[in-house]
């Protein structure tokens, strides 16, 4: 064999419905975090919680990604008490995203005043965020 000499190896072909089988055992379960920050008061006996009906909510398509945990907060009907001069942080995990979504709210819907809303958090790779309450 020569220098000029070059072995070309043939490609391997996949039957179409192994490939399909392989995407779903590789389908990820896919979950947005978000940490949230209630910012310090100086007042004693601040309370604070979520309520089950608190999304994420896609700008475009208006789909809800449910929330499915969340930690270090209550859930309603029992409250947190939040410390006083001391941000306070928590910490939610939804449902995944529409893969098309570029950017979403994050917002409580309760039929009362006082519902967590933040507005217009621009999606990114990781789908991790910090956002703070206000």
């Amino acid at each position: 064999m020569n220098g000029s000499d070059t072995i070309t190896v043939p490609r391997p072909t996949v039957a179409p419905e192994l490939l399909e089988q392989l995407q779903n055992l590789t389908e990820v379960e896919r979950q947005v975090i978000v940490h949230c920050c209630f910012p310090a008061t100086p007042f004693w006996g601040s309370l604070i919680r979520i309520w089950p009906t608190t999304y994420l909510i896609d700008d475009a398509s208006g789909t809800r990604s449910q929330l499915v945990h969340s930690e270090n907060i209550s859930m309603a009907p029992y409250w947190t008490e939040v410390p006083p001069m001391k941000d306070f942080w928590f910490t939610l995990i939804f449902s995944g995203l529409p893969k098309s979504c570029t950017q979403f709210d994050l917002k409580e819907l309760i039929a009362e005043e006082g519902g967590f809303c933040v507005r217009n958090i621009r999606r990114n790779a990781t789908d991790v965020y910090r956002v703070k309450i206000e």
